[in-house]
């Protein structure tokens, strides 16, 4: 959680603009064409949501799922929608009712 301290980001981030209704198997296709190396079969991608904490100052982590390059997995189908996304911020959720 350091690497989100005080406004920094992972050296590895890959930032991806996607729907809620999105499948974790579909995020992993979006890694695979950026990242050539993670097409090899047997590659595992876990996925986690990391979200400001309202309660207090920092970051948390919800860990979701996980796929595996050229197998099929329990996790595959799973959205981000399904997971119970955690609660905006306030200031999003104004931002959100005024558009």
């Amino acid at each position: 959680m350091d690497e989100f301290s005080r406004g920094n980001v992972p050296s590895s981030e890959l930032q991806i603009y996607t729907w809620m209704d999105a499948t974790l198997k579909e995020l992993t296709s979006l890694v695979k064409e950026v990242y050539p190396e993670a097409r090899k079969r047997g590659t595992h991608f876990n996925f986690a949501i990391v979200f400001t904490d309202v309660k207090r100052p920092g970051y948390r982590v919800k860990e979701i799922g996980s796929t595996m390059s050229g197998r099929k997995g329990t996790d595959d189908s799973m959205t981000l929608q399904s997971q119970n996304p955690p609660p905006l911020l306030p200031e999003s959720l104004h931002s959100l009712k005024d558009k």
